[in-house]
């Protein structure tokens, strides 16, 4: 039996159980999910697209899934201390795949602004959720994965930004895994920014417990109207034996302002897809991403940006600093089809290998069909640089400190992209306790309040 069979059994067998239990419109479409799941398979090392990174070996262990939707008892606070102060947001947290919202968020949301669970986004504003919910968002229709995130979803988390709104207060979502016995989660996060509308959101990875085996199964959608702005970070600190397979699906309009930040710490296996279709003129993407991998980390970033009208501006960073015997591996595509002239889209990854058994594989693509554009990519893998080691052992540093803050070095633009207030210090001194052997999190009293 293949990965992907036994969660289509599983639902065949317990559909009863299942749509109980899940918010009732996304009941609508598990039959259409079934059609696309009818002889799927999911993509195996080797494949396009997948020649580091096999879905199928990912999905394969015998996972339990929480259809019956039973509160597993979490200790937030022992969970997510981050001890970096000053990023203050409105928090919300899904533990496993259920959503809670913190007593901050509860009472500090401007009216109109919505973010709850989509059960709860559907029966309070119907209308809403009926325009921007989608089973297979940005029309891919053939993604086994996508399909079999939308035959199991029972909830997700939904976030509107009205029309005009500029949300001052960055918007925090703390994902948690907690369970006594292996678990799969199955994740949807709905991001819907208004016209003239502008938010930031960051995003937290987190597994309690280092003993248990996790999958996030994990799909996000964001559609940004005329002239919004919206930045969303994406940060993973997870568990040796958590593997996270991520869609994001972004859909821009008329002068929309993209910004996308994807940072792994810590995983077990890790696959991240960011697809992003720029659907009218003059709309500016930014996409950057890091990973730091050591022991036995696999880290795959796989990007899409397509460019359907003119006038736009996209760029893409990715780096990434491996260590032992982790692997990497990233994807970029940049496509400008014959209705966008005047596209300028870039697109550079940059990778150091510190060590002689850490492995990279990097695939950078242009598909051009517009003689009126301005593009370019390149990839690069190398080794830190041995001068500027020697010349700072010579200064009285030691050979570890001395890799350390090359390493750091190596990253800071990337987290320059970063504009959340606080985020760009914050990550700044995770990525250094990161790169020193120290776990990102301490104590604090942050999360104690949920």
């Amino acid at each position: 039996m293949n990965a992907l069979q036994q969660y289509i059994d599983l639902f065949r067998e317990n559909r009863k159980v299942v749509e109980e239990n899940a918010a009732p419109f996304l009941n609508e479409w598990r039959d259409a999910a079934l059609d696309v799941l009818d002889g799927a398979r999911l993509p195996e090392k080797g494949d396009k697209g997948y020649e580091k990174t096999s879905i199928e070996e990912m999905f394969a262990p015998d996972y339990g899934v929480n259809i019956a939707r039973v509160n597993i008892p979490v200790d937030v606070a022992a969970t997510f201390k981050c001890d970096v102060p000053g990023v203050s947001t409105l928090l919300g947290v899904v533990v496993n795949d259920r959503f809670v919202a913190s007593r901050r968020l509860a009472s500090g949301l401007p009216d109109g602004v919505v973010f709850t669970s989509l059960r709860d986004a559907a029966e309070r504003f119907p209308e809403l959720v009926g325009k921007y919910y989608a089973p297979m968002p940005g029309n891919i229709s053939d993604s086994a994965a996508l399909a079999l995130n939308s035959l199991l979803l029972q909830d997700g988390v939904f976030i509107y930004i009205p029309d005009g709104v500029e949300l001052e207060k960055p918007l925090q979502l703390v994902n948690i895994f907690s369970s006594p016995s292996p678990l799969m989660a199955v994740r949807r996060l709905v991001i819907a920014v208004g016209r003239r509308a502008s938010a930031r959101l960051l995003v937290c990875d987190h597994t309690q417990g280092d003993a248990t085996r996790f999958l996030s199964s994990q799909v996000v959608h964001i559609i940004l109207e005329d002239e919004a702005r919206f930045e969303m970070c994406d940060i993973e600190e997870s568990s040796a034996l958590t593997s996270r397979h991520s869609t994001l699906v972004a859909e821009q309009k008329r002068g929309s302002s993209l910004t996308l930040n994807s940072t792994t710490l810590t995983c077990g296996n890790t696959r991240n897809d960011m697809i992003v279709n720029i659907m009218e003129s003059h709309c500016e993407t930014r996409i950057a991403g890091m990973a730091i991998g050591d022991r036995k980390m696999h880290i795959d970033n796989n990007t899409s940006v397509t460019h359907f009208a003119p006038k736009c501006h996209s760029n893409q960073l990715f780096k990434y600093v491996l260590d032992d015997e982790s692997t990497g591996a990233f994807g970029g595509t940049i496509s400008v089809t014959p209705g966008a002239p005047y596209t300028e889209a870039y697109q550079s990854n940059r990778n150091l290998l510190a060590s002689g058994s850490a492995r990279m594989h990097a695939e950078p693509q242009l598909i051009i069909n517009n003689d009126e554009v301005k593009c370019s990519h390149g990839a690069t893998t190398g080794q830190l640089d041995s001068e500027a080691l020697f010349y700072m052992r010579t200064r009285g540093i030691s050979e570890k400190e001395a890799r350390t803050m090359l390493m750091q070095a190596f990253m800071v633009d990337v987290i320059d992209t970063v504009h959340i207030p606080g985020l760009h210090d914050r990550l700044l001194r995770l990525v250094d306790k990161r790169f020193s052997g120290q776990s990102g999190c301490n104590d604090c009293n942050t999360c104690k309040e949920i």
